[in-house]
């Protein structure tokens, strides 16, 4: 019985082996590098994947997926981590010196092309939507 179980015991080291060498190879190649003025300290990105959020000690970038800078949310005190909430419309900043969790709530504004549509009334009339969430 001894020699059976050494001879397996053989046969998987052989198998684990080559099992570590086998994988397959990844492709990879960077996509964008943000250059900041300051050290980042945590990046976040919304479950969409269209807004990419890197802080820093003077408060969060707002990047687009395309590298693009769209806004800076200015926190006002040392913030050291950050998580987006489970929607993508939160941000939770956390500051261990403040001992404080905030949650930040976030709505982005998003440019609608109308060119070519009907309309009635004058062309440039300002128009505002309101979105009533709270119904139940």
């Amino acid at each position: 019985m001894r020699p059976k179980s050494i001879g397996l015991s053989f046969a998987l080291l052989i198998l684990m082996g080559t099992a570590a060498s086998s994988f397959a190879n990844v492709e990879w190649g960077f996509e964008h590098t943000f250059q900041m003025d300051q050290s980042p300290l945590d990046v976040a990105v919304s479950p969409d994947g269209k807004h990419i959020f890197i802080l820093t000690e003077s408060g969060i970038f707002v990047y687009s997926q395309d590298g693009k800078l769209e806004d800076k949310i200015d926190v006002g005190y040392p913030v050291d981590q950050m998580k987006i909430g489970p929607g993508g419309k939160q941000l939770f900043i956390t500051s261990r010196k403040n001992k404080t969790v905030q949650a930040v709530t976030m709505d982005f504004i998003v440019d609608i092309n109308v060119s070519g549509s009907p309309y009635k009334g004058r062309q440039d009339a300002p128009v505002v939507i309101a979105v009533f969430s709270d119904y139940q």
